[in-house]
C-alpha cells in the first residue's frame, strides 16, 4: 500500500513512518515532511518523484497534482476507476497522514493551506479505499489494525469524520482573521464556532449526568491555566461557579484593595473588598456562614498562612482560587481540607461574546460591562452619599452585577452583608437581603440591579437602615420612588444601565 505523509505537526512522525516501513508499505512524503524522514534514515520517496513536477510558486503547489489526488480519490471498487489508473500509469494511495499549519495561533496568508485540506477531503470522501489520520494520538490505533490487516470500517469513518473536523476548524479560523479587517458590528451576521475537549469532569450538573468543558479551537482561557494543587476531580459546578467568583473578584478588585467572594450555586453570598486578603476573606465569610458551606472561595491576593487557618477553621469550602499560594498556606490546607480543590489562576480572560444554548440554537449578545462609571452616575434625591456610602455603593452595585435577578444587594464598610437572589419580584428579593443583612447594614448602601416599578421595594430596602441607594432608574414611577426615598432620607443615585442576570 501507498502512504502518503505531509504533516506540521510531526509528533511521532519518524515512528509512525519506521513502523509503517517494516509492514511493508511505500512512503511518500513531501516537503518539510520528506526532510524529517530522510534526516531520521527513513526510505521514502519524495512526491516530486511521483509527479514529475518539482514543488512551485515558493511551496504554494506540491500534492495538487492527478498522480496524487487520482490516486486517493479512485474508487477500487470501480473497473472505471481502476481502468483510468492504469491507463495514466497512476498508483492508489492507500492511506494519507495530513495536519495542518497552525492557522490560529500565528495566522497569515502564507498559512493558508491549499493541497493539504485538498488532500484530507479528498482522502476522507474516499475513505472506504483511502484511510486518513489528522491526529498524532491516532497513529497506534491505525498501526495495530495495519498489523492485523487492515483499517476496520469503523476506524474509517472515525477517522474520516475527524479529518472533516480538522478542515471545518481551520477553515473557520481563517474566514475569522479575514473578518478582522472587515467593518464592525456589534453582532456578526455569522459566528464560525469549532470546539474542541479541553477537559473531562468529575460529572455534569448532577452525579449522574456526564460533564465536559470545551474551548474553541486555537483559543486559550484562563481556565486553560489552571494548577489544581490539591483536592479531587473538579465537577461542572465547581468550574461554572469558580468562573462567576473569579470574575467578580476581579470586577471589585478594580475598585482598589483586595476583593474577596464566596459564591454558592452562581450566586455570591459574600463579597468584600478591604485593605489586606485576611480581612477581605473574614468580611465575605461572614455575610453568610451557612450559605458558604460546600461553596467557592474567590481571593484576589496571594493566599497567606494566616488566610489558610482562617479557611480550615470555618465550614469547608469545595474549591479556593486564588493568584498564588505561601508554601506554608498551601501544607495548611492539604493537612486540613484534602477534598477542597485548590487553584492557582490567571486573571479571568475577556469573551467577545456571551452564547447560551436555546432549542437548536444560541441567544448571543456582548459580555455584560460597566458601562457607566461613578462619573455618570445621578444623584436625584436631596441627600447625597457621603465618601465612605459612595464606596458602599460601587460595592454594592459590583456584587448585584453578579446576582441572578431580581437582586437586591445590602454592603457596608466594603463588605456585601445581605444579598437577595433570584427572585419573581423586587420586594421578596428586598426582605431577603433585608433578613440577610440582619441590621448590620444600617447606614450602608443598597443596589438594585432593575429599577424599582414601585415604592414597596425601596420601604423594604430602607427597613435595613441604609442611608444611600443605587438603582438604574427609567421606572414611569421614579418620581413616585425618589420622594419616597426623600421621605425616608436616603440618598439615591441612578446608573442609567441595567443589570439583569438569568
Amino acid at each position: 500500500m501507498r502512504v502518503l505523509l505531509s504533516v506540521h505537526d510531526k509528533t511521532g512522525l519518524v515512528e509512525l513512518a519506521g513502523r509503517l516501513a517494516e509492514l511493508g508499505h511505500e512512503l511518500v512524503a513531501s516537503g518539510g515532511t520528506a526532510a524529517a524522514l530522510a534526516a531520521a534514515g527513513v526510505a521514502h520517496r519524495t512526491v516530486e518523484s511521483v509527479t514529475s513536477v518539482p514543488e512551485m510558486l515558493g511551496g504554494r503547489v506540491k500534492t495538487l497534482h492527478p498522480a496524487i489526488h487520482g490516486g486517493i480519490l479512485a474508487d477500487l471498487d470501480n473497473p472505471r476507476h481502476v481502468a483510468d489508473l492504469a491507463a495514466a500509469g497512476i498508483d492508489p494511495i492507500g492511506l494519507v497522514v495530513c495536519n495542518l499549519y497552525p492557522f490560529g495561533s500565528d495566522p497569515s496568508i502564507e498559512l493558508i493551506d491549499v493541497g493539504g485540506p485538498t488532500m484530507l477531503r479528498a482522502a476522507a470522501k474516499n475513505h472506504a479505499h483511502a484511510g486518513v489520520v489528522v491526529d498524532p494520538a491516532d497513529y497506534p490505533e491505525v498501526l495495530a489494525e495495519l498489523a492485523s490487516g487492515g483499517l476496520t470500517p469503523g476506524l474509517r469513518r472515525r477517522l474520516a469524520a475527524a479529518a472533516f473536523a480538522h478542515t471545518a476548524a481551520y477553515d473557520a479560523a481563517i474566514a475569522a482573521w479575514f473578518s478582522e479587517d472587515m467593518p464592525k458590528s456589534t453582532l456578526p451576521p455569522r459566528i464560525d464556532l469549532t470546539l474542541q475537549l479541553a477537559q473531562v469532569l468529575r460529572y455534569g450538573e448532577n452525579p449522574h449526568q456526564a460533564g465536559a468543558r470545551y474551548r474553541e479551537l486555537g483559543r486559550d482561557t484562563w481556565l486553560d491555566h489552571l494548577q489544581q494543587h490539591g483536592g479531587v476531580e473538579l465537577s461542572y459546578l465547581n468550574l461554572y461557579d469558580a468562573d462567576a467568583a473569579w470574575r467578580l473578584a476581579h470586577h471589585l478588585g478594580e475598585l482598589g484593595g483586595v476583593a474577596a467572594v464566596v459564591v454558592k450555586h452562581a450566586n455570591p453570598c459574600g463579597a468584600a473588598v478591604a485593605g489586606d486578603v485576611l480581612a477581605a476573606y473574614e468580611a465575605a465569610f461572614a455575610a453568610d456562614p451557612v450559605s458558604a458551606f460546600g461553596g467557592i472561595v474567590a481571593l484576589s491576593a496571594p493566599v497567606t498562612e494566616a488566610v489558610a487557618e482562617e479557611l480550615v477553621a470555618n465550614p469547608k469550602a469545595d474549591v479556593l482560587i486564588a493568584p498564588s499560594y505561601d508554601p506554608g498556606a498551601l501544607g495548611r490546607i492539604a493537612a486540613a481540607r484534602k477534598k477542597m480543590r485548590v487553584l492557582e489562576a490567571p486573571p479571568p480572560s475577556a469573551d467577545p461574546l456571551h452564547l447560551r444554548q436555546l432549542a437548536g440554537g444560541w441567544l448571543v449578545q456582548e459580555p455584560y460591562t460597566f458601562a457607566a462609571g461613578r462619573s455618570a452616575w445621578r444623584v436625584v434625591t436631596q441627600s447625597r452619599p457621603t465618601e465612605e456610602q459612595w464606596r458602599d455603593l460601587e460595592v454594592a452595585w459590583r456584587v448585584c452585577a453578579a446576582v441572578k435577578s431580581n437582586a437586591i444587594v445590602l454592603a457596608r464598610s466594603g463588605a456585601a452583608l445581605g444579598i437577595g437572589a433570584g427572585q419573581q419580584n423586587r420586594v421578596t428579593a428586598a426582605e431577603l437581603a433585608v433578613a440577610r443583612a440582619a441590621g448590620r447594614a444600617a447606614g450602608g448602601a443598597a443596589a438594585s440591579d432593575a429599577f424599582f416599578p414601585f415604592r414597596d421595594g425601596l420601604d423594604a430596602v430602607a427597613g435595613a437602615g441604609v442611608a444611600a441607594v443605587v438603582q438604574p432608574g427609567g421606572s414611569v414611577r421614579d418620581a413616585e420612588v425618589i420622594a419616597a426615598a426623600d421621605e425616608h432620607g436616603i440618598a439615591m443615585v441612578f446608573t442609567g444601565e441595567r443589570q439583569f442576570q438569568h
